[in-house]
């Protein structure tokens, strides 16, 4: 007899709660990153183009910084009174940061006060996520037996890539349908305003969800045993740290292709704008690939092969498409790295959760989560201005990537594997890459 803890229909109706409630968050949280430039011109008006893109970043990675934050207070509070509850907590929270960040004035309108409610709108916005990442992964996690939970948190990852590229599609069609000027003016906020469309369905149906879809007849992993002493604890965490670090980092550079492919191609607005929204929409599928494969193979070469193929495929991409920057290979560039990049996040994002101790849980994978995003993620753009700035070389891009796909790569061969023995058995497994 089906129970309700194994009901697949519940567990169906969790991964949409979790997945759309996600995408929401990061929709809105993202397409900050794609306006970029706009939003600068808004808040910090500069005759100095660089100063008022580098004040607009620096808001921007602000958000960055509420994340622990947000992963320690309401992943906490997800942990003692139920993961729903968490999810629920964080969804209003963002609603309030969208619609204060879309509604303020600009500089030319209420003076200081503008860049001010900006930057606290972005800080209510990270804190939100801070609490959502770890709420919503686990809470998917939980709603399905072990054999399935790659395929479930690869919907974590995947929710991500859905509102990148729901964020590019809308930035595209606004900026062929909206000139520089209107763009500046009234596009960004367009945007940022759509996400909030889905918010009433997206709280309507966690409302709906019981707090605590746990699986508690699942036996312990081998690495929640490991994870269980100080020692191992703190293996996990670094390990998933760098990971996530990687992953991050690799997802803020691929979001970072509009004002790339603007500021230091000189390529017009629309080709960036098609640049994400083509890099979004090849990670959203393979994402799901991902976690499909993890569930098949196991974690761990879900996790290593794909992450060797995309730091063997960054230095030959990128030299063929500086050689010769045209519209075409700005596209295939983007299709190519972020499919190769996202795959092997769906896996981690698995092995990680499940290497973490169920009472803690959500706070344990927020905070792992939150602190390389914060620290990693949230500085990418600005470092990448910098550099690009300084140098004057646009091959700088190509090395950060490369050096924190490496990085990625070195975390994931030592990470063990959490997959159920019944995958890890089957032929397909590859013997060299099990634990």
């Amino acid at each position: 007899m089906t129970t309700p803890a194994h009901d697949p229909r519940l567990a169906r109706r969790a991964v949409v709660a979790a997945t759309c409630g996600n995408a929401l968050e990061f929709y809105d949280f993202v397409t900050y990153a794609y306006f970029a430039i706009q939003i600068g011109h808004t808040f910090f008006p500069s005759v100095n183009h660089y100063l008022s893109l580098m004040g607009s970043l620096a808001t921007f990675g602000a958000g960055f910084v509420a994340r622990p934050v947000g992963a320690w207070m309401i992943g906490g509070y997800a942990d003692r009174h139920g993961r729903k509850r968490g999810m629920f907590l964080s969804m209003m929270l963002m609603g309030v940061g969208i619609v204060t960040l879309a509604c303020t004035p600009g500089y030319a309108t209420i003076g200081i006060a503008a860049p001010i409610l900006a930057i606290a709108a972005r800080l209510c916005q990270g804190f939100a996520l801070g609490g959502e990442v770890g709420a919503a992964t686990t809470y998917m996690l939980e709603s399905v037996p072990p054999e399935r939970r790659g395929w479930a948190s690869s919907w974590q990852n995947s929710s991500q890539m859905i509102a990148f590229t729901v964020g590019a599609l809308v930035a595209f069609l606004l900026s062929l349908w909206l000139n520089d000027d209107q763009l500046g003016r009234y596009g960004w906020r367009i945007a940022l305003l759509v996400g909030t469309t889905i918010l009433p369905f997206a709280l309507l149906i966690r409302r709906s969800l019981p707090d605590h879809p746990v699986h508690h007849d699942a036996p312990m992993t081998e690495a929640e045993h490991l994870s269980a002493t100080r020692t191992g604890f703190a293996r996990i965490v670094v390990l998933g740290m760098l990971i996530i670090g990687a992953g991050t980092t690799t997802t803020y550079i691929f979001l970072y292709m509009a004002t790339y492919a603007q500021n230091t191609l000189h390529l017009p607005i629309w080709v960036g704008m098609a640049g994400d929204l083509a890099n979004n929409a090849a990670g959203m599928i393979t994402a799901i690939i991902g976690g499909w494969l993890c569930d098949r193979v196991g974690r761990r070469p879900a996790m290593i092969w794909p992450q060797l193929a995309f730091v063997i495929a960054i230095m030959p991409m990128f030299t063929w498409f500086l050689a010769a920057p045209t519209v075409f290979a700005f596209m295939a560039l983007n299709i190519v790295l972020s499919g190769l990049g996202t795959m092997p996040f769906s896996a981690a994002f698995t092995a990680v959760s499940e290497s973490l101790p169920r009472h803690m849980r959500s706070r344990a994978f927020a905070l792992v989560y939150t602190i390389p995003v914060t620290t990693m993620g949230g500085t990418t753009q600005l470092n990448l201005a910098w550099l690009l700035h300084h140098t004057g070389n646009p091959a700088v891009l190509a090395w950060y990537l490369m050096a924190v796909a490496c990085m990625g790569l070195a975390a994931m061969l030592f990470l063990p594997e959490t997959a159920p023995m019944s995958i890890r058995r089957r032929p397909s497994t590859a013997p060299l890459l099990a634990q």
